[in-house]
């Protein structure tokens, strides 16, 4: 097992994944390509100081929060490590939220800042500025309008040189919020040291990336698992992300493989699953990926059957793993030449294991149980949630919430999950917050929602409803519930498949009974 990597007690992240290029010589590398052009690291090291100092000129100290709703793009580099490097606290969320959450997340963090993209500023806008308790300033990405404070004027006015703030290792650096089991998301508080522990245990040791490498990333940004792959994991080495602001459609994703050829590629199943559908409908196109050494993915189990496809498909093996928000990144991955189809992998040097049953006692050998990890970038606590910090952050271990068994040969075996969550599309959805909207419908009567396996076994949630009185089932009712939920929740929260019942399955006590409207999806 691998050292710790050695971090003083004085240590901020951004003088490591950015200024530290400079000393050594690679100013002149490229740190992004993106569709706008490529940034050196040279120029990413003065807009991040024109961004640091900008905050400091308008008042925003150590420890102040900076949310980040921003597409992938250079922009978001620079306000990611700019705040990091004056000691303020960057919050990257999800650009798919609706209003309401934006609101949450700006009032519960005390963000003082946003910095937005001009696509999403209606988001904002949309806010009442009375329901804002704290937020005092909007940048704005992508525009010079005067109506608004534009990101890139606000730079040009800054100087580009900057003292990093003198932050220790174990001081705040950035949050990143995961949704919990009633969908309620909350804030993992990580720290200035994790993202080099996760660099240095994966990118370097399970990856051995180098500064040759050009990493791409579909899965975003904001996410834990693409704020690695295509931010910290590059510029760890002095290596080259490659950025998609939108959405990642096959035959963009394939565009832009065979136009920028990176040699890492980070996905999702899902995604892995549209890519060959794509490929089987344009059967004779040229699709040249053969710049990629090796595909990895996470968010969800990937199947057998979808690895086996990649593989015959492109000649290329996919490295399936598991990471969590509150873990940061993967800590449990297949790596090159030790590939288990079907399983996680097996554990990453320099994190610690465990499975336990639901009495505490280790589980045997081949018998599921609860998975406990233990890493040195594990989250320091959820912001303002002391109860939920106990149950998930038990000393120095962090229940994921998984269900495991580990095999004899020493590889992680996923089961389910510990409640009801889902995960589909790398996402965690809560079954509870799909049907608080469908009950908000008129014909509703009650709803459940659970995940269902689709063609590809990816995870996909459906709706189990019943009626009030006086409506009747069919298509055009299915499709206007869909319609109703694709108004007011994320597309990736939409269910799939809609059922009508005469009354849901329910304990004693009144709680619906999810897990025997998946166990009736098993006997179909």
């Amino acid at each position: 097992m691998p050292n710790e990597p050695f971090i003083p007690d004085q240590f901020n992240a951004a003088e490591y994944f950015i200024d530290r290029h400079i000393v050594e010589g690679r100013e002149g590398n490229i740190a992004i390509e993106y569709a706008g052009g490529t940034v050196t690291y040279g120029e990413l090291y003065k807009k991040v100081n024109q961004f640091g100092n900008g905050l400091k000129k308008i008042g925003i100290q150590k420890s102040d929060r900076v949310v980040l709703l921003l597409l992938d793009s250079p922009e978001f580099a620079v306000s990611f490590f700019g705040a990091i490097k004056v000691g303020a606290v960057p919050i990257p969320v999800n650009t798919l939220l609706m209003p309401s959450d934006y609101e949450y997340i700006l009032n519960d963090s005390r963000a003082r800042v946003i910095v937005v993209n001009n696509t999403l500023l209606s988001k904002i806008e949309s806010i009442q500025k009375e329901h804002l308790h704290y937020l005092e300033h909007i940048f704005v990405t992508g525009t010079e309008s005067v109506n608004v404070q534009s990101f890139g004027v606000f730079l040009a006015d800054q100087s580009d040189f900057l003292t990093p703030a003198p932050t220790g290792k174990d001081d705040m650096a950035f949050w990143l919020y995961s949704s919990g089991s009633t969908g309620a998301p909350k804030a993992c508080v990580h720290l200035q040291h994790d993202m080099v522990i996760c660099s240095e245990y994966y990118a370097r040791g399970i990856m051995h990336m180098t500064e040759h490498d050009r990493c791409f990333s579909v899965s975003k940004l904001f996410f834990a698992y693409g704020l690695g792959n295509a931010l910290y994991y590059p510029f760890a080495v002095g290596g080259t992300t490659i950025l998609l602001a939108g959405s990642p459609k096959p035959e963009i994703v394939f565009d832009i493989i065979q136009k920028y050829r990176p040699t890492l590629f980070f996905s999702v199943p899902s995604n892995y699953a549209a890519l060959l559908d794509y490929a089987d409908q344009k059967a004779g196109a040229a699709l040249d990926i053969s710049s990629i050494h090796y595909g990895v993915s996470a968010g969800e189990t990937l199947p057998v059957a979808l690895f086996n496809r990649f593989k015959a498909r492109f000649n290329i093996d996919i490295l399936d793993g598991i990471g969590c928000t509150e873990a940061l990144q993967a800590f449990i991955s297949n790596r090159p030449g030790d590939i288990r189809p079907g399983s996680s992998g097996k554990i990453i040097p320099g994190y610690e294991v465990k499975i336990l049953d639901d009495d505490g006692a280790p589980a045997k050998t081949g018998e599921p149980g609860n998975l406990f990890v233990k890493s040195a970038a594990t989250c320091a606590y959820y912001w303002n949630q002391p109860e939920k910090t106990k149950e998930s952050i038990q000393g120095e271990w962090l229940r994921t919430g998984d269900k495991y068994y580990e095999d004899g040969d020493g590889y992680f075996w996923y089961v389910g999950r510990a409640d009801d969550m889902m995960k589909c599309s790398g996402v965690w959805v809560s079954p509870i917050e799909i049907e608080a909207v469908l009950v908000q419908h008129p014909a509703v009567f009650e709803a459940a929602v659970v995940g269902e396996l689709d063609k590809n076994e990816l995870m996909k949630p459906v709706a189990y409803i019943t009626l009030r009185s006086g409506y009747k089932e069919g298509q055009e009712l299915r499709k206007e519930l869909e319609q109703f939920v694709t108004e007011r929740l994320p597309v990736y929260k939409r269910p799939r498949r809609i059922e009508f019942m005469t009354e849901l399955p329910r304990t004693a006590t009144g709680k619906i009974q999810r897990f025997k409207l998946r166990q009736d999806q098993v006997g179909q």
